[in-house]
């Protein structure tokens, strides 16, 4: 654990599922409904820290929280990002998008654009998503 790193603490999170690797977590953003990220829990800054298998591991998560926001969300697409620059310690953004939304087609870092609102889903959506993401099996 790095004291100084903010993913390695878990205070404040919407933690949905977690195992001994990683936790998945919802990340509150009313533009992006759905988006949760898969954090490694232990420290390391980059995918080649881990060893093979825990690579794997982390990556079936990550294909497995897809699943459950394409069934559950309907999305135009999904993003997938794993930057780190401004944290260096290994996280996944998965970020359910639609036509609609206000940086589509751009990645949502990107300048919004001001004659789109934000997709909305209902809440009935995010409830169906959050028990399918708590009973992940990657």
């Amino acid at each position: 654990m790095n004291h100084e790193c903010a993913l390695c603490h878990t205070s404040g999170e919407d933690i949905v599922w977690q195992n001994k690797l990683a936790r998945v977590i919802m990340v509150n953003d009313a533009q992006y409904p759905g988006f949760c990220r898969v954090i490694l829990n232990r420290h390391q800054a980059e995918m080649t820290d881990l060893n093979a298998a825990e690579r794997l591991e982390l990556m079936n998560i990550v294909w497995a929280v897809e699943s459950v926001q394409r069934a559950a969300l309907n999305p135009t697409k999904i993003n997938l990002a794993s930057l780190g620059n401004m944290v260096p310690h290994v996280h996944w953004h998965i970020i359910p998008r639609w036509h609609d939304d206000p940086h589509f087609p751009a990645p949502i870092w990107a300048q919004a654009d001001p004659m789109k609102t934000p997709h909305g889903i209902s809440q009935e959506q995010l409830a169906q998503l959050r028990a399918q993401l708590e009973q992940l099996k990657p």
